[in-house]
């Protein structure tokens, strides 16, 4: 197994810059595009635990497009292999001073391209 082969952890940065871009900009579609469409996709946010794609699309489709602008840092992505990534990032955003946020995403590629089959988010004081 080749871990960080450049090619596919440029194709993993590619799909985290998508996702992070859909993010701030409240592109509800392309979120829900990057996240595998399964039962057994999980996203644990700041106040939600969603388990599943259903509950995934419920959860951004009625979430507010206020203050979601964020600024990454310490952003590390690492792959193994061709298939599977893993994007770690801290973020903080200027309506929460003194509040560090941290995501992980764990990317798998399918037929149809990568896409976020486990995340995490969280804020701890900072």
């Amino acid at each position: 197994m080749i871990i960080d082969d450049p090619a596919v952890k440029a194709e993993v940065a590619a799909a985290f810059a998508a996702y992070e871009a859909a993010l701030v900009g409240n592109d509800v579609p392309t979120l829900e595009a990057l996240f595998h469409d399964d039962a057994r996709t999980i996203r644990y946010g700041g106040g939600e635990n969603l388990y599943g794609m259903d509950a995934i699309r419920t959860f951004r489709r009625a979430r507010s497009p206020e203050g979601l602008a964020r600024d990454l840092r310490d952003t590390v992505i690492t792959t193994y292999g061709r298939d599977t990534g893993i994007a770690m990032t801290l973020f903080t955003r200027s309506g929460a001073p003194g509040r560090i946020g941290r995501q992980s995403q764990t990317w798998i590629r399918f037929p149809d391209g990568w896409k976020v089959v486990a995340a995490h988010v969280s804020v701890i004081d900072g």
